[in-house]
């Protein structure tokens, strides 16, 4: 087993920086195409041998260091019993947004071995098959309310906000039961055989500093102190959080993913003993391979003095990315960093 990446996690020493990339199973890949062209996305995320076979996928052509379950943040929020859509070029879709009490008091909190059982089934056909580490998920409480409120993606989050500002017992009333279900669905990805669990804060950069304090941050803390039995890296990923840096270090995670907003050698000396992971903007995998490497190792050589790194991109990788960029991108940050 290459544990390359869970020493990072923990601040050890490594002979190299390992690297993996969010979204690595995924639209950029050909033979994932092939897979996806017989079914549809949910479908997907609900085969546990697809999924083995999508997750692999990477592993096999990119040579990184870790795996992230192939899923989707929003699976637990249909297992609270809510509707929830794929639209072709509308993305995830909720046709009943929760706009009440009433609407909220429908949503249950589920049993993660009943009503995602084909998640916990793919973390265990996985840990038949990985030689590394596999990283389980799940949604931030924020990002996760942010879709069952406004009934989709949104640019302004409009119904978010005013929730939030004119509704705040029913916002906070619809972060905890998000939190609850969260917390039971990470705990069974840990029990299934998760070694490491990022939690995806996806839209938190659009809150105020004082606003993400009061309205995100308790939740994620939450879940991360309910994780601390589990003995397993936590990762929080703040994206557009380079305001929010010391406030997402509170939360107790053991790495903080950081996007390409910021500097990550500013990012270090800002935080305490926390590792971090990033922070390579997706789309300079398009840049000519003179000048990728040199970015990549100019990325390393900022991280040097940070209590551990794992070398991933800022965000998802770009579903037009050519995956020999990728695959490149990969091999430089071995080379670049070999002690």
């Amino acid at each position: 087993m290459n544990d390359t990446f869970l020493q990072a996690c923990r601040g050890e020493k490594t002979d190299y920086t390992p690297i993996w990339i969010m979204r690595q199973a995924g639209r950029y890949l050909p033979q994932y195409q092939k897979v996806r062209g017989n079914v549809t996305f949910l479908e997907l995320c609900k085969t546990p041998e697809l999924c083995v076979e999508v997750t692999l996928q990477p592993i096999d052509y990119l040579g990184v260091d870790a795996a992230i379950l192939f899923s989707d943040i929003l699976i637990p929020l249909e297992a609270m019993g809510t509707t929830l859509e794929f639209h072709e070029g509308r993305g995830p879709v909720f046709p009943n947004p929760i706009t009440n009490q009433a609407d909220l008091d429908k949503l249950i909190i589920p049993d993660p071995n009943e009503h995602t059982a084909f998640v916990m089934e793919t973390i265990r056909l996985l840990r038949q098959e990985l030689q590394v580490p596999l990283i389980g998920f799940a949604g931030a409480p924020f990002t996760c309310a942010t879709y069952l409120i406004e009934g989709g993606s949104s640019k302004v989050f409009w119904e978010t906000k005013k929730m939030m500002y004119t509704c705040p017992e029913l916002f906070h009333a619809m972060m905890d039961k998000i939190t609850r279900t969260t917390t039971l669905y990470l705990q069974a990805q840990a029990k299934a055989g998760a070694q490491a669990l990022q939690i995806f804060d996806s839209w938190a950069g659009v809150l105020a500093p004082c606003d993400f304090e009061t309205y995100a941050l308790p939740y994620v803390t939450q879940i991360i102190a309910d994780l601390q039995d589990s003995g397993l890296p936590i990762i929080y990923f703040a994206n557009n959080g380079a305001t929010l840096l010391e406030m997402s270090e509170s939360t107790g995670a053991d790495v903080l993913g950081l996007d390409w907003r910021i500097n990550i050698g500013d990012a270090v000396k800002r935080l305490g003993r926390t590792a971090v992971q990033g922070n390579l903007d997706p789309f300079s995998l398009l840049l000519p391979k003179d000048e990728l490497k040199k970015r990549i190792g100019n990325i390393i050589n900022d991280a040097r003095d940070a209590h551990g790194h794992i070398f991933n991109l800022g965000h998802g990788i770009h579903q037009f990315t050519p995956p020999e960029q990728a695959k490149a991108a990969v091999e430089y940050v071995h080379e670049l960093s070999c002690k």
